[in-house]
């Protein structure tokens, strides 16, 4: 199925007058290392602006000074790192520090390089989870990776080909329909939610898929895709507060995160043109995309 700005708008929660942090949901996102701090702070922005109530940053120690001078609407936790990444003892910290912040969704991978710290932890963790970048790299290392992780926690996926590449063994494409089939095959393998990105980006529970038509060259951008993440992580804690953390909402939380990280880069592009957007770009687009979909009437 096409997704249009209706079926979008019919997946978006209702933000009730009462509301309250609590009730949008929280996000903890472990991601950056010492030369991709950057990519902590897009996707932790991407969440903050999708609506979610808080948002915490777990990330190597050395950078968490960076991180909230760019980010003070966050909150940050320095884990143990080795080189400037995290280091495999981080993964016994970051399970002491989900046990203190409760988080309703779990995002790893932006800019984290390789670290162990990530099948350490989703071992021996049941948190809804999205797995990003250096996450699936991880991930793909063991080959195994399926047998453990499947049906473990609800899970969103978000491989690019290079990455949906090496998750499944099996060479790129293009081709629409293939790429169909690949999406439908790591859902099925992980038991979760597959977004893979590209030009008209499918996202399927291993059932059913979405294509998303929006977005275009503007995306071809270094840290668009950190801003994906944390998109889709904000809004599946909404989304999960108001219905449930299943696959339904996983689901529906990765068709819409796609979908309004297209909208925005398509915004910003008419702005800037596509040569010139850049990933904070897209951030910025967020609310004229959210009131573009708001505004949209039933047909």
């Amino acid at each position: 199925m096409r997704l249009s700005r209706a079926k979008v708008k019919s997946f978006l929660p209702h933000r009730p007058k009462n509301a309250h942090k609590g009730t949008f949901g929280r996000v903890l996102i472990v991601a950056g290392s010492a030369n991709m701090s950057g990519a902590a702070v897009l996707c932790a922005r991407a969440a903050l602006m999708s609506g979610a109530g808080m948002v915490a940053l777990a990330l190597p120690s050395s950078r968490q000074c960076v991180a909230t001078a760019a980010l003070p609407e966050m909150i940050t936790f320095a884990l143990p790192e080795k080189n400037g990444v995290l280091s495999l003892t981080a993964a016994a910290k970051l399970k002491a520090v989900a046990q203190e912040y409760k988080p309703n969704v779990l995002l790893m991978g932006p800019g984290l390089g390789k670290t162990a710290c990530v099948t350490a932890f989703l071992k021996k963790n049941k948190i809804p989870c999205v797995l990003d970048a250096d996450a699936l790299n991880q991930l793909a290392a063991d080959k195994k990776w399926h047998t453990w992780l499947k049906g473990r926690f609800p899970l969103i996926l978000t491989p690019h080909p290079g990455e949906m590449k090496r998750l499944l063994l099996k060479p790129i494409s293009f081709d629409s329909q293939i790429r169909r089939e690949y999406a439908q095959e790591l859902a099925q393998l992980s038991g979760g939610v597959a977004l893979l990105k590209g030009s008209n980006s499918v996202i399927s529970n291993g059932e059913k898929f979405y294509i998303n038509p929006t977005g275009g060259p503007a995306l071809s951008k270094a840290g668009t895709g950190d801003v994906l993440a944390g998109l889709m992580a904000g809004l599946w804690a909404q989304i999960g507060i108001a219905e449930g953390f299943d696959g339904k909402s996983a689901f529906k939380a990765a068709a819409c995160g796609a979908y309004l990280h297209g909208l925005c880069a398509d915004i910003a592009a008419e702005k800037l043109t596509d040569r010139c957007v850049l990933a904070s770009d897209v951030i910025a687009a967020l609310a004229t995309a959210f009131k573009q979909i708001l505004q949209e009437k039933k047909k």
